[in-house]
């Protein structure tokens, strides 16, 4: 299962294309770890963010809507810069922002 989810993720990654992924699934069988995992053997670095943990998350969508924005305020929240194509962003629990989605 691992194998399978893994690779269908690098083909996301590697599709000139992609969109912003969303994976939805029962709680507590391996989404995050998953996603964390896909960011370290994938990426340069990555950056987690939990919607249920960080309140301050919820108020950057909710007064943004430039993208380059919401990516500076992001790196900064992050301690670390979000590079495009290098460092992948992960939004956990993003169902509790409905901002973020759009």
């Amino acid at each position: 299962m691992k194998r399978n989810a893994f690779s269908q993720l690098v083909t996301w990654k590697n599709d000139p294309e992609r969109k912003p992924l969303i994976i939805r699934g029962a709680r507590q069988v391996g989404k995050t770890w998953l996603m964390k995992e896909f960011g370290q053997s994938c990426y340069e670095s990555y950056v987690y963010f939990n919607f249920d943990e960080e309140d301050a998350l919820k108020s950057i969508f909710e007064a943004n809507k430039n993208p380059q924005r919401i990516i500076e305020l992001l790196s900064m929240i992050a301690g670390e810069k979000i590079l495009p194509g290098e460092t992948l962003v992960i939004f956990d629990e993003v169902q509790e922002c409905p901002e973020a989605l759009n």
